[in-house]
């Protein structure tokens, strides 16, 4: 398989091969749709790679993103990758506080927001870059339109920056993950591999746009392969089955919570559904994921990725996906574990270690974190990413998720993991979904304690019924000292627990 050197090579390929095939379909609020083929598209780049450049975007000179999936992103998402500029995708719904930072520690030369935010983002840009505003399920872009650059547009190296992507913050304050050139490139070939993408494919992409799910999975993957996105403005757990359905869509890409808020919703089997592929990230429980593939129509196949490693590097199989696995090491990646205690050993088969992946920076894996070499080294081990989540590999090469360094509480001097215990709680006939922390303890050092959200329309239980469950199922270490039920977990835009909030902000137990 030979990849493009460059992103912008992958889209000028692509656009050369399938010129009159559909490149997007979008859908916005109201759900009207628009399609543009790889060819119109192209044409409407050009047109915004032409203004972006009149506002001084180019190399070294970034464009700074605050907008909801919507056409707009797209475009000045290739167009910046025409005339070699990276982006930096923002939260829409960020504070004044946080774009301003972003864009100070980036030094955007342009920054593009919606026209009913501005009054969150000029106080942000103000000083710093031109500002462009827009309505989101704007079709036409005029505001953002320049001369057509055509021939005139800079040819990008491969190690150029791309774009900036700042990470979600579960744990810690966000670092600014560069992602070159080559790293879209080889995300877009290796997961159009990896899910067997073709030009007669459809992604239906409801993630956020700004994430690297939506970039890498979903679009990177359709533009190598030559195939089309259905675009939706936002995630709808009522509307998901039917806008698969109504928009022929063939692969899709979801995390593990926006999937629990379909089932929530206690959805029927939408006729004429054609998935015939769904990525899922975190796990979900085993009756949880059989009645997914009932409505989806095909077996979802979790991975494993982040946007440092670039592609998933943990998928599973076609054949034989493990619903509890995060997968074998993807074709194309390098995936090991390592003694997780700052040590640089293997770990044999069955043992916890820390995942690490290999891989060249700036080509297969994130080139470092921005402007903070201190961090990126501290990050490697030679050749090998340290991705501080861990895992166990059994026999056959699949990799399990343990948790993230603290997600492996000490009880007792014994190793508990939460998302074991996550696990089993989750699988309660009413619970629909948990978070489990460690809590100071005078005698046990920590003890878990979990967060339990519970299924709409199920018998309500208290937190004597879940101990009882847990009695049976967990040794005593491992058993929540306290469970605590709230209407909703705290999450990032993408659906992932941001765990330090459920500590800071505890709630009441109810017996």
């Amino acid at each position: 398989m030979t990849k493009p050197a460059t992103f912008a090579q992958l889209w000028r390929e692509a656009v050369a091969a399938v010129p009159e095939r559909p490149f997007l379909v979008w859908e916005d609020g109201d759900e009207r749709v628009t399609t543009w083929t790889y060819r119109e598209f192209d044409e409407l780049v050009d047109a915004v790679a032409g203004g972006l450049a009149a506002h001084g975007a180019g190399p070294g000179r970034p464009v700074h993103l605050a907008l909801a999936n919507s056409p707009a992103f797209v475009a000045t998402w290739l167009a910046a990758t025409r005339v070699g500029a990276a982006i930096v995708p923002s939260d829409p719904r960020a504070t004044t506080r946080e774009l301003q930072e972003q864009i100070a520690r980036t030094r955007a030369a342009v920054g593009i927001c919606a026209t009913d935010r501005e009054d969150v983002y000029r106080p942000a840009a103000e000083g710093g870059p031109t500002v462009l505003a827009m309505g989101e399920a704007d079709t036409e872009l005029a505001s953002l339109r320049g001369v057509p650059l055509a021939d005139a547009a800079p040819v990008p190296e491969a190690s150029s920056p791309a774009a900036v992507m700042f990470t979600s913050g579960t744990t810690a304050a966000p670092k600014g993950v560069v992602v070159t050139q080559a790293n879209y490139a080889f995300a877009g070939e290796v997961m159009a591999t990896a899910a067997a993408v073709d030009r007669f494919d459809r992604q239906l992409v409801v993630l956020p746009m700004f994430h690297a799910n939506a970039q890498y999975y979903s679009f990177a993957a359709a533009i190598a392969a030559g195939a089309s996105v259905a675009l939706m403005s936002t995630f709808s757990a009522t509307q998901f089955l039917h806008q698969a359905a109504r928009h022929q869509a063939t692969h899709a890409s979801l995390f593990a919570a926006p999937m629990r808020m379909i089932l929530a919703k206690g959805p029927a089997r939408v006729p004429m559904i054609m998935l015939r592929h769904c990525w899922y990230a975190q796990n979900v429980a085993q009756d949880q994921y059989d009645e997914l593939t009932n409505l989806f129509g095909c077996r979802p196949r979790q991975l494993y990725g982040m946007t440092e490693t670039i592609p998933a590097v943990l998928t599973n199989r076609v054949l034989a996906p493990v619903p509890s696995s995060m997968g074998k090491p993807t074709l194309g990646c390098i995936v090991d574990l390592r003694a997780p205690e700052g040590g640089s050993g293997p770990v044999s088969d069955g043992e916890v270690g820390e995942v690490v992946v290999g891989g060249a920076r700036g080509a297969t894996i994130f080139a470092g974190y921005l402007d903070d070499p201190e961090t990126t080294e501290a990050s490697f081990e030679g050749a090998w990413f340290r991705t501080g989540d861990l895992a166990t590999r059994d026999g056959d090469g699949r990799y399990y998720f343990v948790g993230r360094r603290g997600d492996v509480l000490k009880v007792s001097g014994e190793n508990v993991s939460t998302v074991e215990v996550e696990a089993v709680v989750s699988e309660h006939p009413s619970v629909l979904e948990a978070a489990v922390v460690g809590m100071p303890d005078e005698i046990r050092d920590e003890v878990p304690v979990a967060y339990v959200v519970l299924t709409p329309g199920a018998p309500v239980v208290g937190a004597d019924d879940l101990s009882a469950w847990c009695e049976g199922r967990l040794a005593p270490a491992k058993r929540p000292r306290e469970i605590f039920f709230v209407d909703e977990l705290p999450r990032t835009s993408v659906g992932k627990i941001r765990k330090f909030l459920l500590k800071s902000a505890p709630a009441e137990p109810r017996r």
